[in-house]
């Protein structure tokens, strides 16, 4: 049978042709058929990419909270006070980089909240130019009151920590009320607030000498230039494996973290892996059923002329533009809500999460894939049996 001549191109009165088999026009002329199509895929993108989101923001705080100790290498003496000065003078002697400074200082430990419950915070004890010097290294602009005077129970913080615990001006970081991981014999008050949005605690080291235990120097080492910090970092921790000193460094941070959770996120793997099929599933039953209300339609145009060819083309471009359009509304519904959370529950306490966060999108795109290789595969399956003869007979009786 000769290909049927076209349909004769009709206006709309916009004057913008109107094209009666394009897939676009199905789609939009039956929107009560598609748009369920489309909410299913949308709620479940949104889902699994809300769920990632929040997971992902347990780590994500943790590297944004600690991330004070990518401008140092921290380095303490397993307790022998003896061995302080020591190490920091062979850091700085055999140091592969340029150092910036050496501190010794003292520390001591507070709570922050967190959305899984309370971590342990150092705050750390510096003389007056030593906290001027870290200051500027975590990118301060500003400070809203002053600095700690030396040998008084006072204290700065940065802004992200004094809203994570509600801390003002004259508010009491640590105390004699404050439970063992915030004691200090002497009510320490808060008199200066960074403005940065890194997590840091300042103390005068004068403070901690006198009334902490144990009596006991840490080190802290610069590098010159910050962006080579992570190798003097990762050499320190090398030169000083299996002797009497711990290294603390960001590098570890990262690492530690990502073990931590790789269970979690393999658990993760297979619950979405799970509702990926059942979400699956659910749409092939939906499209079978779709398909199945169009069978008249597919065979008027077969009989009429029209390649089974052609019309499965038309079909599949259907079945892309319906998965797609679901996918992306779904990524945008996704980010407006993870906006909403983290401006309404997360900014206020700053716990950190990441709107666009990378890992939270990619866990979406095995949905879209997985649901366009059913629709298509269900479309063929229709197709092969598809007798345009009969349902036109039936149609005319």
């Amino acid at each position: 049978m000769d290909r049927p001549a076209p349909f004769p191109p009709s206006r709309t009165k916009r004057g913008v042709r109107a094209r009666p088999l394009a897939a676009g026009t199905y789609l939009r002329r039956n929107a009560g058929k598609t748009l369920p199509l489309i909410g299913v895929i949308v709620l479940a993108v949104m889902l699994v990419a809300g769920i990632i989101a929040m997971i992902n923001s347990i780590p994500y705080s943790i590297r944004t909270i600690y991330g004070y100790s990518r401008e140092m290498t921290g380095v303490t003496p397993r307790g022998d006070a003896t061995q302080t000065k020591p190490i920091l003078d062979e850091i700085q002697k055999h140091s592969p980089v340029p150092v910036g400074r050496v501190v010794t200082c003292r520390a001591t430990m507070t709570q922050i909240r967190s959305i899984v419950g309370k971590w342990p915070f150092y705050v750390l004890g510096l003389s007056k130019p030593d906290m001027e010097y870290y200051l500027d290294r975590q990118k301060v602009t500003g400070i809203v009151g002053r600095l700690p005077i030396d040998g008084k129970p006072e204290a700065i913080v940065s802004e992200p920590l004094a809203r994570n615990l509600d801390l003002k001006i004259g508010s009491e970081l640590l105390g004699p009320d404050k439970d063992e991981s915030g004691f200090s014999p002497y009510s320490v008050k808060v008199v200066g607030i960074a403005q940065t949005d890194r997590w840091l605690a300042a103390v005068p080291v004068g403070y901690l000498r006198e009334n902490h235990f144990p009596p006991v120097d840490l080190g802290m080492v610069f590098a010159k230039d910050s962006s080579q910090q992570d190798r003097l970092d990762r050499w320190t921790d090398k030169r000083f494996k299996g002797r009497r000193a711990a290294v603390l460094a960001y590098f570890q941070i990262e690492k530690n973290t990502q073990d931590m959770f790789k269970t979690l996120f393999l658990i993760l793997d297979v619950i979405i892996g799970v509702m990926v099929l059942v979400m699956t599933t659910i749409m092939g039953m939906l499209i079978n059923i779709y398909q199945t209300q169009r069978l008249q339609e597919f065979g008027l145009l077969a009989a009429i002329g029209y390649t089974k060819k052609q019309i499965l083309r038309r079909v599949a471009t259907e079945s892309v533009m319906v998965v797609v359009l679901g996918w992306l509304l779904g990524l945008l519904l996704a980010y407006g809500l993870l906006l909403v959370a983290k401006a309404t529950m997360m900014d206020p306490r700053a716990y950190a999460i990441d709107p666009l966060d990378p890992l939270a999108y990619s866990y979406t795109v095995p949905i879209p894939i997985a649901i366009l290789i059913v629709a298509i595969g269900t479309v063929i399956h229709r197709f092969r049996n598809l007798d345009p003869i009969g349902i036109v007979e039936r149609r005319l009786v």
